[in-house]
């Protein structure tokens, strides 16, 4: 690595550490703020608070990185500019683009960093939020009445009374096997049904077992103190996933759902499909962020660096809204789910490809020109 790459990663990596370190303490003190009489009142362990917060700074991070990414890079390469140091780089013969290179370096091992939040902990930090209020309020948790499932490809149907959400207990279950005419020819009828992910078998406790020919007459019955079935290729997340919202499942979650339910309406599959691709799209904000600040970060004037800067602030705030705009049309069907995750990443980045090739051609904006020119004509 070379003396000038080494001396932009540190200017730059001293005020990002700040920034997240800034960021994620006005975070913490706001929520401590806002639950500190309830971990009191319930006498919370320390442990189990710190278990808490430790679950929930994934998706935290995955909404603060662009933002320190932002605010580092435009006060750092602001603070080289005012201080010459850019122009003397430029002087001695290294190119723009060769500047920002160890910045870029930086921005995509942000997006592998996001990539790996944004896989499974950052989507189900809501639901760990939610679960331990719950318990720390000494309240259950949430129990879902009266689920039917309908397993397509195995022609099984599922009723259950009642079970709690992503446990692996069911009680008071049904299960109808069918045949390619939709013949009942069996059916279970158990008191508690039990998922053993580790051997990816079920046991059915005070089961009844009964048996029908195809005119639907019992051949036979059984009883059953306990029942261990091992071809059932249901998962407790299969059956509870109608009760699932698309934007707090993960990657392998949301592609389970697809899979599994993929002759469902399109309309109701459109959430999922647009959050699969929004996983996947999420990361690269990162990229794009580093593509749009660092060259408007850069300024060869006070007015440059000023003028810069906001428009750095602003072009990121507009991305942030046509992201959301965007996704919200994904998720209504409107649009194809990449059309709806990716749109915003490619305008973006292609605005910030070009104010890149502009900076490196030291010419300005057409906006800023004009900006600058109101000012004179107003002076």
């Amino acid at each position: 690595m070379r003396l000038l790459d080494r001396y932009v990663i540190r200017n730059f990596l001293q005020v990002y550490c700040y920034c997240i370190a800034g960021f994620i303490s006005i975070w913490l003190i706001f929520d401590v703020s806002d639950n500190i009489s309830m971990f009191i009142d319930q006498h919370v362990p320390l442990s189990l608070v710190a278990r808490y917060y430790a679950t929930q700074i994934p998706q935290v991070l995955i909404i603060l990185l662009p933002v320190s990414l932002l605010l580092s890079l435009l006060f750092a390469l602001g603070r080289m500019s005012r201080a010459n140091e850019i122009v003397s780089m430029l002087t001695a013969g290294v190119s723009l683009p060769r500047v920002l290179l160890p910045l870029i370096g930086i921005g995509l091992l942000t997006v592998a960093a996001t990539m790996a939040l944004n896989y499974s902990l950052a989507p189900h930090a809501e639901l760990a939020r939610k679960t331990f209020l719950s318990e720390a309020q000494s309240r259950p948790g949430r129990y879902i009445q009266g689920q039917i499932f309908r397993n397509r490809t195995d022609l099984r149907t599922w009723f259950i009374q009642n079970f709690l959400q992503r446990t692996n207990t069911f009680n008071n279950v049904q299960v109808l096997q069918q045949d390619a005419n939709d013949n009942i020819v069996t059916n279970y009828i158990a008191a508690r049904a039990f998922f053993r992910p580790e051997t990816k078998t079920w046991e059915l406790e005070n089961a009844k077992v009964v048996h029908y020919d195809h005119s639907g007459n019992i051949v036979e019955e059984h009883i059953y103190p306990s029942l261990k079935i091992e071809h059932w290729s249901e998962t407790p997340f299969r059956l509870g996933s109608a009760n699932e919202r698309a934007e707090f499942l993960s990657l392998p979650e949301l592609r389970e759902y697809l899979r599994f339910n993929a002759d469902f309406p399109h309309t109701l599959l459109a959430p999922f499909r647009t959050h699969l691709q929004y996983r996947l799209a999420l990361p690269w904000t990162c990229l794009v962020v580093v593509c749009i600040a660092a060259p408007l970060g850069i300024g060869y004037s006070r007015r440059g660096v000023l003028s810069s800067v906001a428009a750095a602030v602003i072009l990121v705030f507009s991305m942030n809204f046509l992201v959301h705009l965007f996704l919200a049309l994904g998720e209504g069907d409107r649009v194809p789910a990449w059309i709806a995750a990716w749109t915003p990443n490619i305008v973006f980045a292609a605005i910030g490809l070009y104010l890149l090739y502009l900076r490196a051609s030291n010419r300005e904006a057409l906006s800023f020109h004009l900006f600058t020119a109101r000012r004179i004509v107003a002076q």
